[in-house]
């Protein structure tokens, strides 16, 4: 089996439905006997160019390792599913588990696990470190 990194953007009006969708997809790689290394959900960002006149899209990004008659289905399921914008498929020599650069941002959250509030920490704890430096 193969690794690849999969981003697919969503129309905006069906971001309510981003959950069921990696829920329907991570179903399909599972059962074909695939490994699920990431799923990052990257929120709501502005495209770089309109696509079908919508200027914002909700990004999800997975990182998973499958046989190639399941990466088809994938493929197959994102063309034909209307709130799929634009999807691409990276093959990898091996597999990405660490969090992306996207990850740094805000709105940004892994899926893989339960959600948690482990990403905001650091970001408090360089807070609280801030004031606690003398101003030069």
């Amino acid at each position: 089996m193969r690794h690849y990194e999969i981003v697919f953007i969503v129309h905006p009006d069906q971001s309510e439905q981003v959950p069921a969708m990696i829920e329907r997809y991570r179903n399909t790689i599972t059962q074909g006997g695939g490994t699920i290394h990431r799923i990052e959900d990257w929120g709501r960002r502005q495209l770089a160019y309109p696509i079908q006149k919508v200027f914002k899209a909700h990004y999800v990004l997975m990182n998973i390792e499958v046989n190639n008659a399941v990466l088809a289905e994938l493929e197959n399921a994102f063309r034909f599913n209307d709130a799929v914008l634009r999807h691409l498929t990276v093959m990898k020599s091996e597999a990405e588990t660490g969090p992306s650069p996207m990850m740094k941002e805000e709105k940004s959250r892994n899926v893989t696990e339960a959600p948690a509030a482990g990403g905001d920490k650091p970001a408090e704890a360089k807070d609280a470190a801030a004031p606690a430096q003398p101003a030069a």
